[in-house]
């Protein structure tokens, strides 16, 4: 029973990743999106724990990607669940649960900016060019921190559940 709702949590989180990425967004210059996925992203860390989160938030941000930008996917599916893992492990050592959650969600967002700027910059050859959407990066973890910690505050103090 355990293991049936452990699964079904991480593919509602899985889910709520893809969900917030594909519909609440602002296009940036640059062709991309600003979105509100990484706040899926660091509650799936912080709700299910680093591993089973960093497959949520994975798995589901690459299957957003996979919908508009495909060619963004395994670097979405690695990026995604690095942050997500790294939330996690960071919120179970660091004391005080606001505390842990804000240096977990800087953390896991400074591993979003570097690690597009680094699939941009290498992978896809854009070079120094690349740096062109750390700013539009840097304002969705901003934004998507802020959201995230809202809501595990809330969740927090409503009983309903309690953040690792």
């Amino acid at each position: 029973m355990v293991q049936t709702r452990s699964l079904v949590h991480a593919a509602l989180m899985a889910a709520l990743c893809a969900l917030l990425t594909l519909f609440i967004r602002l296009p940036s210059p640059m062709g991309g999106y600003i979105n509100l996925g990484d706040c899926a992203v660091l509650l799936s860390a912080w709700l299910l724990g680093p591993i089973p989160g960093a497959l949520a938030a994975g798995i589901g941000s690459a299957l957003a990607d996979l919908m508009g930008y495909p060619l963004y996917a395994p670097a979405t599916l690695v990026i995604k669940g690095t942050m997500a893992f790294l939330a996690g492990i960071c919120l179970r050592c660091i004391p005080g649960r606001l505390a842990g959650m804000a240096v977990a969600g800087v953390a896991a967002e400074a591993v979003m900016v570097a690690g597009y700027w680094l699939f941009e910059a290498v992978i896809l050859g854009m070079g120094p060019g690349a740096a062109v959407n750390i700013p539009f990066n840097l304002v969705q973890g901003a934004a998507c921190l802020a959201a995230a910690l809202a809501v595990g505050c809330a969740l927090n103090h409503s009983g309903i559940h309690s953040l690792r």
